[in-house]
């Protein structure tokens, strides 16, 4: 592999979602909602857990470091999308685009580890509810997250070193609305074996562990809801998991058919939907699956908006 100072391209373009004209302006609006949404929502969720103190288990504070992931990853990507739609050309320069990939790479790598905590933590408060607070204490809730964001650092400094080492020539347009690996891939003149090689085994052992960890919880988890008597507590222990599935098949499920899937099978038009999905759309909705249909966060929310506005009308 070459070395990046000897590389004759010093900025990339953005080819984006699409190049007709009429879609552009209600793309961007589109776009602009979302990345609105996602904002006002995650950093709504991070404010009422810092300084609610009816919000301060564990697995709140899970929610609120998985709504500050989600924050920061939309941010990385869909400010630059928006660009697309706004300019003749969306140009990124060659430390820009390197630093986009580093990032997406970081927090999509987190978001795996910390759906895989918070699965950790279901397994604990269903399996051993009676030793919930003592077992997810804040050291070790502590101790996971940390390690959430070792593992997105692992993750994802191999990736952008390789890529900072391939040569690219003269083609720099990027068959994409960001800088991602596979894109950049197709771009480069030197052989790819190795970065292709640590999309397999990095990407692939995140994936792989991740949701073996998650599929071992919730297989310890559904045989101990099985053996609780009653349809109600059956009930209230699955509601409990659902939300969490709910955002985990979301999740895996764009990832796994966007970079795991038959060479031969490959569509760009189909990639840049899945990656809209898993890069602007869950981190919009995560905090509605979470939160909002959550009955304790929106008593604690109404609490707060009836404190600054008074009480809304037609509560309790």
């Amino acid at each position: 592999m070459a070395r990046q100072n000897d590389s004759t391209v010093t900025e990339f373009v953005l080819e984006g979602l699409t190049d007709r004209p009429e879609l552009q302006l209600p793309l961007f609006l589109l776009f602009l909602g979302i990345y609105g949404v996602t904002v006002m929502r995650n950093l709504g969720v991070i404010l009422l857990i810092t300084f609610n103190s009816k919000l301060q288990s564990p697995k709140y504070f899970f929610l609120g470091n998985l709504s500050f992931l989600d924050l920061f990853y939309s941010s990385v990507i869909t400010p630059k999308l928006m660009e697309n739609f706004v300019w003749e050309q969306n140009v990124i320069s060659y430390p820009g685009c390197m630093t986009q990939l580093f990032f997406f790479c970081f927090f999509a790598t987190a978001e795996c580890y910390m759906l895989t905590a918070m699965a950790y933590d279901r397994y604990v408060a269903i399996c051993s509810a009676l030793l919930y607070n003592v077992t997810m204490s804040p050291k070790v809730c502590s101790v996971l997250v940390t390690g959430v964001y070792t593992m997105a650092s692992i993750g994802a400094v191999p990736f952008t070193i390789s890529m900072i080492m391939l040569f690219f020539c003269e083609d720099n347009v990027i068959h994409h609305y960001f800088c991602d690996i596979l894109p950049l891939l197709k771009l480069s003149c030197s052989i790819t074996y190795i970065n292709e090689l640590l999309v397999v085994l990095v990407g692939g052992f995140n994936v792989l562990a991740t949701i073996m960890a998650i599929i071992i919880s919730y297989a310890f988890i559904l045989c101990n809801i099985l053996q609780i008597p009653s349809a109600e507590g059956k009930s209230k222990a699955f509601s409990t998991c659902g939300s969490h599935l709910t955002a985990v098949g979301f999740f895996y499920g764009s990832i796994i058919f966007m970079y795991f899937k038959p060479s031969s099978s490959s569509n760009m038009a189909q990639e840049k939907v899945a990656s809209v999905f898993y890069t602007t759309v869950i981190p919009m909705l995560n905090p509605l699956i979470y939160s909002w249909r959550n009955k304790e966060v929106r008593n604690v929310l109404s609490k707060a908006i009836g404190m600054r506005y008074g009480p809304l009308q037609g509560s309790n």
